[in-house]
């Protein structure tokens, strides 16, 4: 169930704590655009390389390109994007408003007519539209290459990342000779042009992708399916996902792909609702074939076994990082009561946390006090790199920071820490972000808590 004020809440602390900014925002933005700040960049990376570690790194059968964004144009009608790529749209035919939207999710009601217009009324200026014609929209971003701005110097920013792994799957197999399955997978930008991006970074015209394409013998493609529908399961539980806000949808055969013989959809509970999450898809040999047919180049596997050749079929897990990263914010999201007073912090698991923890000297105007902090920050920072420094304001505001980006523990060395009482000599307070309590160790055992913590 989506819950009121909660996105507010998320947008407000993005900006606020350096996570995510409006794109071009002293300019006054640019519609379905979002920068990602310094906190927002560690947590960007940290999801990315949790997927790196379960979907490549762990396994013995998976290799990456980093393709170019730019593509010959044919490879776009090869794989059928430019002829349908695209949503259907309604425009406003109020000429104060002349706002479009899309046809198909649920923003605009459209009423159908026996001569195939339809009637609508809209939603930002209440204009009834009587006499309205939904028609096809490319998504695509078009551009040229080279100095002439003709048809012929015509390409696109690639709609999605799969594109540059089915054109690269040649490369792979010459360079490399790896035997069926394996899998080829990539990070990498996308670009859409959307009729309505909204949902802060759930929907964008620039968006991050991690995609796998996963090739198998036709008849194994179940068993290849099944095991990466759990890992992509295992990989929500890694991000901390709640499992109750994780759903599968099986996508019936009059919504699916026209490529797709079996696509499974990972839902969200959003704070907006429920709403796709992640997809993971049975492609069967569309990919491969069409690019086969469309360039000219034999993409035929030879099975060394039984020296026969047939194009290898598809499996693909699909995941975007930005609506990834907005699941995570979603689910940490929290405000409780501690000490008397109300906060908010962010519950992010240790491993994908931007900072995993925070050092700092009780008082910032005692000299010995700053110069055992910074050895004890250079000593953690050797073990765990993603650390921060706070000596700003008191130590009760520096908690509340920390708590707000989701830093798991703070340090605080005090006077203790050098000896005042002596039984304490070399000993930090850890304080837990979740709980607040605060427990004496020492520096060694404190250093080895937070390392085990991140993972």
């Amino acid at each position: 169930m989506a819950e009121p004020g909660l996105m507010e809440k998320i947008v407000s602390l993005s900006k606020r704590r350096g996570f995510i900014f409006p794109g071009s925002e002293i300019y006054g933005g640019l519609a379905g655009t979002f920068d990602y700040g310094p906190m927002g960049v560690l947590l960007k990376e940290n999801i990315q390389r949790l997927w790196l570690t379960l979907f490549r790194d762990t396994r013995d059968d998976m290799y990456s390109v980093d393709a170019a964004i730019l593509m010959n144009p044919k490879v776009w009608e090869s794989s059928g994007h430019i002829a349908g790529f695209s949503d259907p749209l309604v425009e406003c035919g109020n000429p104060k408003c002349k706002r479009r939207f899309r046809a198909d999710d649920g923003t605009v009601e459209l009423i159908a007519a026996d001569d195939g217009e339809v009637k609508w009324v809209c939603p930002h200026c209440g204009w009834e539209n009587v006499h309205a014609k939904v028609r096809q929209f490319n998504m695509m971003f078009k551009t040229h290459a080279g100095a002439m701005e003709d048809e012929s110097a015509v390409v696109y920013l690639r709609p999605e990342t799969a594109g540059g792994i089915f054109v690269n799957y040649k490369n792979v197999m010459d360079s490399l000779h790896p035997r069926l399955p394996f899998g080829i997978a990539q990070i990498g930008k996308a670009f859409r042009n959307e009729i309505a991006p909204r949902e802060f970074i759930f929907r964008l015209r620039e968006l991050t992708q991690m995609e796998v394409e996963y090739f198998v013998k036709p008849t194994e493609w179940e068993t290849a399916f099944e095991a990466w529908r759990l890992t992509m399961h295992a990989y929500a539980d890694a991000l901390g996902l709640p499992k109750d806000a994780v759903h599968e949808l099986e996508v019936p055969a009059e919504d699916r792909a026209h490529y797709s013989m079996r696509t499974v959809d990972f839902e969200f509970d959003y704070p907006f609702g429920r709403k796709e999450l992640w997809g993971l898809a049975y492609r069967t040999d569309f990919d491969l074939s069409a690019h086969q047919n469309g360039s000219g180049v034999s993409l035929e596997y030879l099975d060394e076994e039984t020296k026969q050749k047939f194009i290898p079929h598809v499996i693909e897990p699909s995941l975007g990082v930005d609506r990834t990263l907005l699941a995570v914010l979603a689910s940490a999201y929290r405000e409780d009561e501690l000490g008397g007073e109300t906060r908010t912090y962010l519950a992010l698991s240790p491993r994908i946390a931007p900072v995993k923890a925070m050092v700092s000297p009780l008082l910032k105007n005692k000299p010995e006090l700053v110069a055992k902090a910074r050895e004890v920050y250079a000593a953690l920072k050797k073990e765990v790199p993603q650390i921060a420094w706070d000596d700003n304001g008191n130590i009760g505001k520096r908690y509340r920071r920390q708590d707000e980006i989701g830093t798991p523990f703070c340090l605080t060395i005090d006077f203790d820490t050098l000896g005042e009482k002596p039984e304490r000599k070399d000993t930090v307070t850890l304080r837990d972000r979740d709980s607040g309590n605060q427990e004496r160790l020492s520096i060694a055992e404190a250093i080895a808590r937070v390392k085990e913590a991140a993972g």
